[in-house]
């Protein structure tokens, strides 16, 4: 989003010159004559940049500058100064002002100071980005073999020249944020903040000011103004996960943000101007809360201009293997260990497993095999008993196999135990080796 800047001169020649000037350079700038004029303008709204000339009737620069800090102590201001008022010039950087420049000057010259805030105002922004929020790796893995997940990215992908907000659904553990950083570094958004906040994780006062920041003593202990994560990423992009927790009052504030591109810091009087994109995330039931009077009906079709529905783990078997592996090496490092992969036995477990925790929930049982885990791979034994005894007493019935079936699967296994000592594992099943050849189709 373009700079807006405020311009306070009292001559009209050079008032105008510098508003083309800087109009021209794509910045949205804005001029007036006099100094409580321009108190006035941002009383109503936040202006990035303030030039002022320290000459002027009724309110001087220096008296501008001092009412611009303590209003808005991140808007910058340059100070005009004549020629040969050095001392004014060094009075108002000690007050507060980024720079100065005197008369008669060069507009390409003041563009340039103009260009080092905004340099600095878009560091600053993703500087707080980082500091406040997830490490952002956009490096993204996302694990597409089952039909369920190739949906789901073909889906980001025909969104990806689009900038409407997007509704994630699915269960708990399924990756919606993972499918939101996809939708974002795939946009024309990329290079912008992307920040990712759990909703559930806050108390309803806490939250406000998470997302809408505040104005220095709104509440007990705001020593100092704060940007909320709204402001913050304003021109990029802002993940909502369990949109449901916000409360009634929280929103309407959001609903606001949607229709009308601003929002009001938690004790601010002056609207703050934001261009967001909203990607909102719930596991529960949207429709049903509308109905119950618990969700906004018109929050819910602001957000929902596409919905993406992430299918749970269970529904996707074909992603356990590669998600398994991709697990492995992902926290294999950490342990100093060198597990080369999975035991037939224990991928069995993993593949028939329902995982109500979803992709999270294998995540962790990964880390977990690998502590634990002996041998160069990972077996039966490594992996929950709870999820071992669940593949004994647990039969699904589009997988039911026929007695001579299982009986090769057995035989197979306890060959495979016994190193591929046939002869042993005959007198180990309690047949001959004939028929231990029979049961394997081998001659």
């Amino acid at each position: 989003m373009a700079l807006r800047i405020l311009v306070v001169e009292d001559e009209e020649i050079t008032l105008n010159n510098v508003l083309d000037t800087l109009k021209e350079e794509g910045y949205s700038a804005e001029g007036t004559k006099d100094g409580y004029k321009a108190l006035e303008r941002l009383e109503k709204g936040r202006y990035d940049i303030v030039i002022t000339d320290i000459k002027m009737p009724r309110m001087n620069g220096l008296e501008l500058l001092e009412k611009v800090k303590e209003k808005n102590p991140d808007t910058e201001v340059i100070i005009i100064t004549g020629y040969g008022s050095v001392s004014s010039a060094v009075e108002a950087m000690k007050k507060g002002a980024y720079d100065y420049i005197t008369k008669p000057f060069d507009l390409d010259d003041l563009t340039i100071r103009v260009k080092k805030i905004e340099k600095m105002e878009i560091l600053k922004r993703e500087n707080v980005a980082l500091k406040t929020y997830f490490d952002i790796d956009r490096k993204l893995t996302i694990i597409a073999k089952s039909e369920g997940m190739k949906r789901v990215l073909d889906a980001v992908h025909s969104i990806k020249d689009s900038d409407f907000n997007v509704l994630l659904t699915g269960e708990t553990g399924v990756g919606k944020t993972l499918i939101a950083k996809a939708i974002h570094f795939t946009s024309k958004r990329k290079d912008m903040p992307f920040l990712s906040l759990n909703c559930a994780t806050f108390t309803e006062e806490l939250l406000s000011s998470e997302l809408f920041g505040h104005e220095k003593g709104a509440f007990t202990g705001a020593i100092a103004s704060k940007q909320g994560l709204v402001e913050i990423a304003d021109t990029g992009t802002l993940s909502l996960d369990e949109i449901t927790e916000l409360t009634p009052s929280l929103q309407a504030k959001l609903l606001k943000v949607l229709e009308e591109g601003e929002f009001y810091r938690v004790g601010g009087t002056k609207p703050q101007k934001v261009d967001v994109r909203f990607i909102a995330a719930t596991n529960q039931n949207l429709k049903s809360l509308i109905t119950d009077g618990r969700f906004r009906e018109d929050l819910y079709y602001r957000l929902n201009v596409m919905e993406i529905f992430t299918p749970p783990l269970r529904e996707r078997q074909e992603d356990i293997k590669p998600l398994s592996a991709h697990f492995l090496q992902k926290h294999l490092p950490k342990s100093n260990k060198k597990i080369k992969g999975f035991s037939e036995e224990a991928m069995d477990i993993l593949l028939n497993y329902s995982y109500p925790g979803n992709i999270r929930e294998l995540e962790n049982i990964i880390e977990r095999a690998i502590i634990l885990e002996k041998g160069t791979v990972i077996t039966p034994e490594s992996l929950p008993y709870g999820i071992r005894k669940l593949q004994i007493e647990t039969i699904d019935p589009s997988k039911i196999k026929t007695v001579d079936d299982v009986v090769k699967e057995y035989a197979g296994k306890v060959v495979r135990m016994l190193g591929g000592n046939k002869s042993k594992a005959a007198e180990l099943l309690g047949i001959s080796r004939t028929s231990l050849w029979k049961i394997l189709k081998e001659d």
